[in-house]
């Protein structure tokens, strides 16, 4: 049975408070422990169906019509998305993230994709600039063949430097800047690489359905009490 938004909240709040801060090749941060376990299973639970790349990747919007978001429609089907969503929307965890992460959520929207990677699968470096203000990957997929499946990160000249670790509810954060360069090497891939890409995006992005609170904008307040 999926956790509780509080119960969520704090399961974050954890995982965000005990990751440390990595400098090079810009700020990023692991984490551990992110969400309940039984959160994790229940979004692996999903019946949503993997995308068929037909031999197609680089950038995840080439297949934006088969692409799973917790939006209106999923939070109101799945329990899991609802809670994830609603505790992502929650102000203690957002002033939480402006805090410890230095990011600016004040007028963002909550955009939480479930990406489901399939063999074949690579994305190019990129910044995430522009209309994201701030990224935050889950990793969920519990295959013992994914351990090297993690994000890859590279410097500003798009030289590869490392890969963040790969394992169940294990997470990676950065705040995305004109250096943020990431993505992930053509490598294999057995069965699905399951993962949570969250963001928080600017007014100026386009696709409103993929939104999870299409008509609430995140405020930016000071952190309150957790309850």
């Amino acid at each position: 049975m999926t956790a509780s938004i509080n119960a969520i909240v704090a399961s974050l709040l954890s995982s965000f408070e005990r990751a440390p801060v990595r400098r090079k090749p810009y700020p990023h941060w692991f984490l551990q422990n992110c969400l309940p376990p039984s959160v994790v299973d229940d979004i692996l639970a999903m019946p949503l169906t993997a995308a068929d790349l037909g031999g197609i990747s680089g950038r995840r919007e080439l297949h934006n019509n088969a692409r799973h978001y917790f939006d209106p429609p999923n939070r109101a089907k799945y329990k899991c998305a609802d809670g994830v969503a609603g505790a992502l929307q929650d102000l203690r965890l957002t002033a939480a993230i402006e805090r410890i992460f230095g990011a600016r959520l004040g007028g963002t929207y909550l955009r939480v994709e479930f990406a489901q990677d399939v063999d074949g699968f690579w994305l190019e470096p990129h910044t995430d600039i522009g209309v994201k203000a701030f990224t935050f990957l889950i990793y969920l997929s519990k295959d013992a063949t994914h351990g090297d499946l993690g994000t890859d990160i590279y410097d500003h000249d798009k030289t590869w430097v490392g890969r963040s670790p790969f394992a169940p509810n294990a997470g990676l954060i950065f705040v995305p800047s004109n250096v943020t360069y990431h993505g992930f090497e053509p490598r294999k891939i057995d069965g699905v690489r399951k993962s949570l890409v969250i963001n928080y995006v600017t007014n100026d992005w386009r696709a409103r359905e993929q939104l999870a609170f299409p008509e609430q904008p995140v405020l930016s307040l000071e952190e309150p009490a957790l309850t």
